[in-house]
């Protein structure tokens, strides 16, 4: 993982984290995942998969932020329902 302090990699992870409605942290831990199945170890690499995963998504059509909140909503009898704290 590169160190925290690279700006670059930070801003391309948080545009396809705000681009999906996750965290910066869900967003570089997919970049990871998907970097290692390909094999990438430089940290330029890493910000071009992330450029080509924000195009992915935004060629998808699908508003990754609309669907996550629409999974968020309660339905009619679980108004009421608590999970754990």
């Amino acid at each position: 993982m590169p160190p925290l302090s690279d700006r670059d990699y930070t801003v391309a992870c948080g545009q396809l984290a705000s681009c999906m409605g996750v965290s910066l942290a869900s967003a570089r831990r997919k970049v990871d995942i998907r970097a290692v199945k390909e094999g990438l170890r430089a940290v330029d690499d890493k910000i071009a998969l992330a450029g080509r995963m924000l195009e992915e998504i935004r060629s998808s059509g699908v508003d990754m932020g609309d669907l996550f909140s629409a999974q968020l909503h309660t339905v009619g009898s679980d108004d009421n329902f608590m999970v754990e704290d």
